[in-house]
């Protein structure tokens, strides 16, 4: 561990467990009563995933019995939850009121860069031009515009050239095909003109519409980077460096510069120096009682740190975690993933403890109470996680 500096406060592994089960709601007594409670209190939802959106809510609402409704409620018909591209260039589902944070926070330096190799891409296979791409372009926003919601293929109906094609890495090892439609809704989403709409089945379904993002205010990026800080420190502190550099996908100057403007107070924690939000360096008690959770692949809890080793064991990862570092199903028991679960085709729930230490009867019997909650609401419906880790592929087969 790293010296600390005078009068400097270590949190210690306990206690940053303790942070862990209060703020991001996993243990029972600090669930939610709501799809947008669950999404503010954690400031992102992973979406690459559309399962684990509503497996993430479901482990962390009260009554998790009307999680598919609330959460397509929140999601499609009430609009105050949104699923849009974020850090790192990936698919988070944000609170409504969060849109304009994230995307001058992160989103306009991703999006010019991802216009750029668009542009480039198609000149060197001898595509159009910017002019006839910003005309596709704004024919395709009218066109969701009076749809409301579309697919790709619908919207292509309205404006033809979307089905034009060109040659992408011509000659090089990944060469490939691809559409303007794909690439360029891509693009107007890491630009906020668009986001996820509807999914085309059902609540696991990786194919969806597309819909015109919510109206937003261009905020400063200096100071949106500060305000998303601030929320996610506010859940997951405290954190390293690297655990914020990896979150964010900014610079470690953009990190530090908004670490400055929130005031933001420095600990430390067994890997070394760490922050948390203005006046959160007091001590924090944990629950009453030892608890129990059944989380999906890439959930927050497990995702959103680059440093895990105070829960998640490294001896643990061979089994749990994909070659790109995809965290798949976990069983958590007090503050560190323990095992793994997965679903079996006739939709039988089945988890194995890969750590057993300091766990009796109590931890087992807690346990199982999660697979039958989770069962009671997910039913027979199949769920497999889009990024599937060794120890998920052995027990749902």
């Amino acid at each position: 561990m790293t010296d600390r500096a005078a009068g400097e406060r270590h949190i210690g592994v306990p206690e940053r467990r303790a942070r862990l089960a209060l703020r991001q709601r996993v243990a029972a007594a600090a669930r939610a009563a709501s799809p947008e409670e669950v999404a503010r209190s954690l400031v992102a939802l992973h979406g690459t995933d559309p399962a684990t959106v509503y497996l993430a809510v479901g482990a962390r609402l009260a009554d998790p019995a009307r999680t598919v409704e609330e959460t397509g409620r929140a999601l499609y018909s009430d609009g105050t939850l949104v699923r849009m591209h974020g850090m790192r260039h990936t698919v988070f589902v944000f609170p409504t009121e969060l849109t304009a944070v994230v995307h001058a926070s992160t989103g306009r330096t991703v999006a010019t860069r991802e216009r750029a190799a668009l542009l480039r891409d198609m000149a060197k296979a001898g595509a159009p031009d910017a002019a006839w791409l910003k005309e596709v372009e704004d024919a395709a926003l009218a066109a969701l515009t009076r749809r409301g919601q579309a697919t790709a293929a619908e919207l292509a109906v309205d404006e033809p050239r979307l089905r034009e094609q060109f040659v992408y890495a011509a000659g090089k090892g990944h060469e490939g095909v691809h559409t303007v439609s794909a690439r360029l809704l891509r693009v107007l989403g890491v630009e906020g003109k668009v986001v996820r709409g509807r999914p085309l089945g059902s609540w696991t379904s990786s194919q969806f519409r597309w819909a015109v993002a919510p109206a937003h205010p261009e905020l400063d990026p200096a100071g949106a980077q500060a305000s998303l800080l601030g929320r996610w420190l506010a859940v997951c502190g405290p954190a390293t460096e690297a655990d914020l550099t990896w979150w964010t996908g900014w610079r470690v100057t953009e990190v530090r510069r908004a670490l400055a403007a929130i005031g933001a107070r420095r600990v430390s924690v067994d890997e070394g120096p760490a922050y948390v939000a203005d006046g959160d360096d007091e001590p924090v008690a944990g629950p009453a009682e030892p608890w129990a959770a059944l989380l999906p692949s890439l959930d927050p809890a497990v995702m959103s740190r680059r440093e895990r080793d105070w829960y998640l064991a490294p001896g643990l990862r061979s089994l749990l975690v994909d070659r790109s570092g995809n965290v798949g199903p976990t069983v958590w028991w007090d503050g560190r993933v323990v095992g793994g679960w997965a679903q079996r085709p006739d939709g039988e729930i089945v988890w194995r403890l890969l750590e057993t230490g300091g766990m009796g009867r109590e931890a087992r019997a807690a346990i199982e109470a999660e697979v039958g909650r989770l069962h009671g609401w997910v039913g027979t419906t199949r769920v497999t996680p889009r990024f599937r880790t060794p120890l998920e592929k052995e027990l749902s087969a």
